[in-house]
């Protein structure tokens, strides 16, 4: 079953539940003449224990967001809060310990260090809060996501679909409140998107993680609980336990309406 927002998305109201929160968030890049505007009043809540995909045209300010409420861009006005601190009234260093501590990434890219081994690359994030991984974690971690026998290996040595897993074991290991994902699957092939695909909802249904990611792919946003729609900066639509067809559709509609309905803007990614 399919459930669709309404069309036009006002504000919604504040949840007890929301991990994050975006508050009329608004991003521009750039001085006041040549400025691009990433992000135009943004408001939305992602509940905890929830897997939410975004999506939207290219330019339309999903990485963006994505970045905004992880606290790797501060929001030029409006208020990013996530699990119950305000990011825009943080200390940067302050803010880096919240993000090593309560949040967890994924990238298209794995980003994996080359020099350290699979077990080393997925206690980093521990080593780099100052604490010490304990092996049993580690190793626990890396069962999880199917490499029990592959800590010693180096990434080199791992097809694509198993450094993103190490990626997902290090996103993991420190208990996030968030794990982000930037197109987790976009250098994938078929199989291994669906295998990182089901261990992201794992994370979700067996842990209570909560997932967002940003994707192109409609497949892979037909994983997630809820997927919402960006244009021109603003949230235009969202839907509930989608199918891969209707997001398709969406998406083939919302790009006609950038070029044909929307107002002219410079692409911000």
């Amino acid at each position: 079953m399919t459930r669709f927002a309404g069309p036009a998305m006002g504000p919604e109201e504040p949840d007890a539940d929301d991990v994050v929160r975006l508050q009329a968030v608004r991003k521009t890049f750039g001085n006041k003449r040549n400025g691009v505007v990433a992000l135009d009043d943004v408001t939305i809540g992602i509940r905890r224990g929830g897997f939410t995909a975004i999506m939207g045209p290219s330019g339309s300010g999903k990485t963006t967001l994505l970045h905004c409420a992880a606290g790797l861009e501060r929001p030029t006005s409006g208020s990013a809060v996530l699990d119950g601190h305000d990011l825009t009234r943080m200390r940067e260093r302050a803010l880096t310990r919240l993000r090593r501590e309560r949040v967890g990434f994924v990238f298209q890219a794995f980003n994996l260090l080359p020099a350290l081994s699979v077990a080393e690359n997925v206690a980093l994030p521990i080593r780099l809060a100052g604490g010490r991984p304990r092996r049993r974690a580690v190793d626990d971690a890396l069962e999880r996501v199917g490499l029990a026998s592959m800590g010693r290996r180096r990434p080199a040595e791992l097809s694509g679909g198993q450094q993103q897993r190490v990626a997902i074991a290090r996103a993991l290991i420190t208990g996030p409140a968030v794990v982000f994902g930037d197109e987790p699957t976009g250098a994938l092939d078929t199989r291994s998107a669906r295998e990182v695909l089901a261990l992201l909802g794992d994370a979700v249904r067996e842990a209570g993680r909560t997932v967002v990611i940003v994707t192109h792919d409609p497949v892979a946003a037909a994983q997630a609980d809820r997927v919402v729609f960006l244009a021109d900066g603003r949230i235009t639509d969202e839907m509930r336990e989608p199918s891969a067809e209707a997001i398709a559709e969406r998406m083939t509609r919302l790009g006609a309406w950038g070029r044909d309905g929307g107002r002219p803007r410079e692409e911000v990614s």
